[in-house]
């Protein structure tokens, strides 16, 4: 995995703003998207014209995905970080309000970051093998991330990401 850090800005202590609606967008499950799944090679996609490497910027892209980040170890996709119109198949995506993660999945697990950092708070939804990792603010879902769940916690202890 690379090293970027998992960072978010300190609590937002101004007045609740009004929910931002969601654009109608990709939906997410805990195989992956359609045309891509978890523990799929980076040759695999790469062959089927889906992994892209000739894009500026943050690492690999998805064709047809615009900014969905893929992360793989040891050649394997094993996280997606999802892009703010993609959503979980239960509806929830960034903008989300945490009661609305707590009632679509009502078996989460909390994750604190160490003490001293920015970084978000964490709320795991597994499922087997998999999760969603829903970072946040304390009132709204500030980024999405899925695939395994044992990925998704080290990346949330170590501090990395898709860059």
């Amino acid at each position: 995995m690379t090293a970027a850090v998992i960072s978010g800005s300190p609590p937002n202590t101004s007045p609740v703003s009004p929910q931002r609606i969601i654009p109608a967008g990709e939906v997410l499950d805990l195989n992956g998207l359609r045309d891509i799944e978890f523990g799929d090679s980076e040759d695999e996609l790469t062959r089927r014209g889906i992994l892209r490497t000739d894009v500026r910027g943050c690492g690999q892209t998805l064709a047809g995905h615009a900014a969905i980040s893929p992360v793989f170890v040891d050649d394997r996709l094993v996280l997606l970080w999802l892009a703010d119109s993609t959503q979980t198949t239960e509806g929830v995506g960034v903008g989300s309000p945490l009661r609305q993660v707590r009632v679509r999945y009502p078996e989460l697990t909390p994750l604190h970051p160490p003490q001293g950092t920015y970084r978000l708070d964490g709320l795991l939804a597994r499922d087997g093998d998999r999760a969603y990792l829903f970072l946040h603010d304390g009132r709204t879902v500030r980024k999405v991330i899925a695939g395994y769940a044992d990925w998704a916690e080290r990346l949330f202890s170590e501090g990395h990401g898709p860059c």
